[in-house]
């Protein structure tokens, strides 16, 4: 299954008084790059959520967010004074410098709303959540995790289309070139021969011939042409039957350019040397996909 790194996930429940809010963000690194943000009631369990993270998603940078807020059935809160006014005064302070006028019973209690959803000023007076809080948290998270990694599958299959379609264009190329190197033959003995007789030369004609075979099998690329095309059957194999298999592609996409490259060296012909730019660019393009590639 393909999947890609770049994904997004959100669940939220109701516990009691609270409603517990999740969201998963994640964009394509080399290895799992986790970030968890999580109300100070919630500390003590970030490096369980940490391993859940990491059993789903493997790779990415990784973004976990949870917030809870208190509904308006709310039993027994505590709102932190001083952090209320340091919130109120900022606020005042901003609008102020920002021309923003204050007064009016409806601007008062949307701030007071405002105020009230900030990280915690409301908290309950119990410092520890309760067995059957933490596993209602732990599954809302699970399910933000759920939907970042079926986000990723569809990606991945959006990716791998394109991908592939690539492969299929550079392959494609190889056979463009054949027709040129017979040409190029020709062209080359021709060029050899005519150069000799520029200069004057005498030269035993059966050593020439074999000179100039000599040369000509220097600038075969049968091999290249073939090596080239196994990795494309390559790439296909391993995207269709591996999971999560994007570092290996972009191994494989390496030895791809290494075939392209020594066709270009080689080439010696203009058309030739056309097709071969032409293989690099859609190389190129797959390679910067693969970075997001699970």
């Amino acid at each position: 299954m393909i999947r890609s790194m770049t994904g997004f996930g959100k669940a939220e429940t109701v516990f009691g008084d609270k409603k517990i809010t999740a969201e998963v963000r994640s964009l394509n690194s080399k290895q799992l790059d986790l970030s968890v943000k999580l109300p100070q009631l919630y500390r003590s369990k970030d490096y369980e959520i940490r391993a859940m993270a990491a059993k789903v998603l493997q790779r990415g940078k990784v973004d976990i967010y949870v917030n809870y807020e208190v509904t308006a059935t709310a039993g027994a809160v505590a709102i932190n004074r001083d952090l209320f006014s340091a919130y109120y005064s900022q606020l005042r302070e901003i609008t102020s410098d920002n021309g923003i006028k204050w007064g009016g019973e409806t601007m008062d209690a949307n701030l007071i709303q405002s105020i009230l959803r900030m990280p915690d000023v409301v908290a309950h007076e119990t410092d520890d959540a309760s067995e059957e809080e933490v596993a209602t948290l732990k599954k809302v998270i699970e399910e933000a995790l759920v939907k970042t990694d079926e986000f990723r599958q569809t990606e991945g299959k959006v990716l791998i289309t394109d991908l592939l379609a690539r492969v299929d264009l550079i392959e494609g190329a190889i056979d463009k070139v054949t027709p040129y190197e017979k040409a190029r033959t020709e062209v080359i003995k021709n060029r050899i021969r005519e150069s000799i007789e520029s200069i004057g030369l005498q030269v035993d004609s059966n050593r020439l011939e074999q000179e100039i075979i000599f040369y000509v099998e220097k600038l075969d690329v049968t091999e290249e042409k073939v090596r080239l095309r196994n990795h494309c059957h390559y790439f296909r194999d391993v995207a269709a039957k591996e999971e999560n298999p994007g570092k290996k592609l972009g191994f494989i996409a390496q030895e791809m350019g290494r075939e392209i490259n020594t066709l270009g060296s080689k080439a010696n012909n203009s058309d030739m040397q056309r097709i071969v730019v032409e293989m690099k660019d859609e190389l190129e393009k797959i390679k910067e996909q693969l970075l997001n590639i699970l």
